[in-house]
């Protein structure tokens, strides 16, 4: 039963919703956090170098404080920021799902953890230009024959 819950979309979307809503709530009230996510999610821009990608453990932590707290935004349905990389501090833009962060960490302790399984398609992250993303966005949703339900009727 477990299984069937943790894989469910519906359970995905409460998922995201309640990471979206812990992420608003520590910006909004300045505190400093670490996410626990799957790094095969993740996009870097720009790229990281092949030695640095390989230090990454399937499940990585990043700790957002100071200048990558101070540049974290909410896109959507990802989290960005900006950090530096291995000893060089190399500049990239990380890119996560919200639906691969695993848990949410304030002071060593997990104050959030998403169970959800994010399907294939849910955890791909691209980079699209503005227009091409609207009308990517709108394909997904109308290819979902229960979204229909969102159209406006004329």
């Amino acid at each position: 039963m477990l299984f069937d819950i943790i894989k469910s979309p519906s359970f995905a979307r409460l998922m995201e919703n309640h990471v979206r809503d812990m992420l608003i709530y520590l910006f909004e009230n300045e505190q400093n956090f670490g996410i626990l996510c799957k790094i095969e999610h993740i996009a870097f821009d720009p790229p990281l170098p092949q030695h640095i990608r390989d230090e990454f453990r399937a499940m990585t932590l990043f700790y957002l404080a100071g200048y990558t707290f101070e540049s974290a935004r909410i896109d959507q349905d990802i989290l960005i920021f900006e950090a530096g990389f291995g000893q060089e501090n190399i500049g990239s833009f990380v890119s996560v799902p919200l639906l691969s962060i695993v848990q949410i960490i304030i002071d060593d302790t997990p104050a959030f953890v998403n169970l959800a399984l994010p399907s294939e398609q849910q955890s791909v992250v691209t980079n699209v230009e503005k227009s091409e993303g609207v009308q990517n966005s709108m394909s997904a949703l109308l290819a979902n024959p229960e979204n229909q339900k969102f159209l406006k009727k004329k």
